[in-house]
């Protein structure tokens, strides 16, 4: 987390930056600072601390060889500590484009400084402290929306939980909420938002660095899941200006497996939200651009470079674009399904999630791999798991592996030829109904958790005037894209399309949102990567 730079190190940062006199007790940044690059001390000590509502939290003291700075700076975006001069003494000021130079450019200490800004990253979550404090309830639904949002994003925030913390009436008086505000973000330890969406935390806590609206990208990716950011990898390393359109966090459903097993290269497993992150910082080493509650709504394609209209009014422009906006889970028909959302029914099985759950029983509906890695996740800690599928068995679905986890777990049940009929409560899920078999006989059971993983319903409803969709809503490209629809959209080059290109030129779908696509992490990743080959195609017409 803390390396030391050896003298030879330091002479070739030299190249990068500008030596400048420090002198006590001068503030070098504040928490919330788009600062971006870091500083490397040569003589003298430069303290960093972390503000909170009860005082300054130490972290380190940077003497001669070491640096400033973690994932923040190479982002642009707003910092989480206070920098102070605590010696008068002398550092080297690297920029932000230079810092992002230097990563590219010299594999030795891009090393050394990735590991190290990924684990001060990790360091800064892990103390769950700072001045950016969510205060909650568990029977509120937008506590589970707001908390899923800081953790998919890393973002180090402290947690008041309104129902059991004893100092919280205080902290409510002190920044003039009551509880039907909540949830409330306190940000920066001043600015009060109460039940804000994600675009206001977003713009609050400066999670995205600024960017030029008259400037046309080479390359926009829509949607930040593992299809995504493996085309903003190998677009950015290869020169390309990307930016990265995101809603809600980096890794589309896979961001919300508790571990995935069958990624080539993780013997043991990662997590979703552990591989996207880590796709995130690599996509920000090589240059790329990221904007997080940037929600797509409209695609303008009446003319080149493409526009892209966000939620909010703002608009972007790319001379190609890759959608990768994925799926999301289908809805049941359920009457108080909205109702019960982040109080008892969830879309994702993450420690967030579990830690809900307690020792209790829970009900995973569904019966492809993500419903079967959230069973056995969850099966951990719960004291019960019910497996729900309106199928006979699972062996048409899941992965194999995943079956026999599930076959050999005590504590999991599977429920064929089952459906939930029913949920019920107050504030909270309480309970749940549902029917199995033929006679579809009904049975009710104080369950107060669900989690729906069933099927996928692609995000294309921004696209459907814009772009060629199959029945289901998924976006046709290449040889499922037949002369009707080319002809019905105009298309205008001589050459068909490319594998993975829509029926407008330079627009690409790769990914769990184009049609016929292998509904699987490495086959994802494996179309981001490879589309960027006809971007670079598509660039050069």
């Amino acid at each position: 987390m803390f390396p030391k730079l050896t003298a030879a190190q330091l002479r070739r940062l030299e190249a990068y930056g500008t030596k400048t006199r420090i002198r006590a007790p001068e503030v070098l940044s504040e928490s919330g600072d788009r600062y971006g690059g870091m500083l490397v001390v040569l003589s003298g000590a430069v303290e960093i601390v972390r503000p909170g509502l009860s005082g300054e939290e130490a972290i380190v003291v940077h003497t001669p060889g070491d640096f400033s700075g973690e994932i923040s700076s190479l982002r642009g975006s707003g910092s989480f500590v206070r920098m102070r001069v605590r010696e008068d003494g002398e550092v080297i000021a690297i920029s932000h484009d230079n810092l992002r130079r230097l990563v590219q450019s010299d594999a030795e200490l891009s090393e050394l400084f990735m590991r190290a800004f990924i684990l001060r990253r990790m360091g800064l979550i892990g103390a769950e402290g700072g001045d950016i404090i969510l205060i909650g309830s568990r029977d509120c639904p937008g506590t589970h929306r707001v908390q899923q949002f800081l953790d998919r994003n890393a973002l180090p925030h402290a947690r008041i939980d309104a129902d059991t913390d004893p100092d919280v009436a205080a902290l409510l008086e002190r920044f003039h909420v009551g509880l039907g505000d909540l949830p409330v973000v306190i940000c920066r330890g001043e600015h009060v938002l109460r039940k804000p969406g994600n675009q206001e935390i977003a713009a609050c806590l400066r999670m995205n660095a600024q960017l030029d609206d008259a400037v046309v990208h080479d390359l926009v990716v829509i949607g930040a899941g593992p299809a995504g950011l493996a085309a903003a990898v190998y677009a950015a390393s290869e020169g390309l200006r990307v930016l990265v359109l995101e809603t809600l966090g980096p890794g589309g459903q896979a961001g919300a497996s508790s571990k995935i097993e069958n990624y080539l290269g993780f013997p043991t497993g990662i997590s979703g939200g552990a591989l996207a992150g880590r796709a995130l910082v690599q996509a920000q080493k090589f240059g790329a651009e990221v904007m997080v509650a940037g929600t797509a709504v409209r695609l303008r394609n009446e003319q080149r470079p493409y526009a892209i209209e966000l939620e909010g009014g703002r608009t972007v422009r790319a001379r190609t674009i890759i959608i990768a906006t994925g799926a999301e889970y289908r809805s049941l028909a359920l009457e108080n399904l909205t109702r019960f959302l982040g109080v008892g029914v969830y879309y994702a099985a993450t420690h967030l999630e579990a830690q809900l759950c307690g020792d209790e029983e829970v009900i995973v509906v569904g019966g492809g791999n993500s419903a079967g890695q959230a069973a056995v996740f969850l099966a951990r800690g719960c004291r019960h798991v019910h497996l729900i599928v309106r199928s006979s068995g699972l062996a048409d679905s899941m992965s194999q592996y995943l079956i026999q986890r599930i076959e050999e777990s005590a504590n999991i049940t599977l429920h064929p030829w089952t459906e939930v009929a029913a949920l019920e409560g107050g504030a909270r899920l309480e309970r749940v109904t549902w029917r199995t078999g033929a006679e579809k006989q009904a049975e009710t059971l104080g369950i107060k958790h669900v989690f729906l993983m069933t099927g996928a319903v692609p995000n294309t409803h921004w696209l459907e005037a814009a772009l060629a969709l199959d029945e289901r809503g998924f976006v046709r490209t290449g040889t499922s894209l037949a002369a009707a629809d080319l002809e019905s959209w105009r298309w205008p080059l001589s050459r068909p399309p490319h594998l993975l290109e829509t029926s407008l030129p330079g627009i690409f779908a790769v990914g769990d949102v184009r049609s016929g696509s292998v509904k699987r992490v490495a086959a994802a990743v494996g179309e981001g990567s490879a589309c960027v080959q006809f971007v670079h195609g598509a660039l050069q017409e």
